[in-house]
């Protein structure tokens, strides 16, 4: 099985019980397991400003499944729960990145891994770092590594 890392994340319609509905697929998915999953982080939106702000969080998974089949899967749930892709980093009812698959680099038309901005945002490094903490990129960098340059700044943690 591969080992993979996903973001989740919300800001439309209820945004905590999106995500939560978001992990209860993965937990549920044919060739998937669910490992482990952050707490929830509440973080200003990146781009439009003029929108809620962002529930986020990071799952650890295990699966059979290629990193294509692992995406439309994502794709899947994001359309359960009604995902529309209107706006460039605008508001969404749920967003599920591909962050990591394995150790592998992948670079497609449709897919980029490790996902091509993850190393710039605060609300994918630490629900990340707080579930993997000895995780090293693929090309060797700890994740550790990572927050120095990425504050935690108005980004925040919390419990239900």
């Amino acid at each position: 099985m591969i080992e993979c890392y996903i973001g989740l994340g919300s800001n439309l319609q209820n945004p905590i019980q999106q995500v939560q509905s978001a992990v209860n697929y993965l937990s549920n998915w044919k060739n998937l397991k669910l490992i482990k999953v952050s707490s929830l982080y509440r973080g200003a939106p990146l781009g439009p400003s003029d929108q809620p702000d962002f529930i986020n969080a990071a799952a650890y998974i295990r699966t059979t499944m290629t990193a294509i089949q692992l995406l439309n899967q994502l794709q899947t749930i994001e359309q359960i729960h009604k995902r529309e892709r209107i706006k460039h980093w605008g508001p969404r009812t749920l967003d599920l990145d591909l962050l990591l698959y394995g150790n592998q680099t992948i670079l497609s038309a449709r897919l980029q891994v490790p996902h091509k901005e993850m190393r710039q945002r605060n609300f994918v490094l630490y629900p990340l770092f707080e579930i993997a903490p000895q995780l090293h990129l693929p090309d060797g960098q700890p994740l550790k590594d990572l927050l120095s340059d990425c504050p935690m700044g108005t980004l925040e943690r919390f419990i239900i």
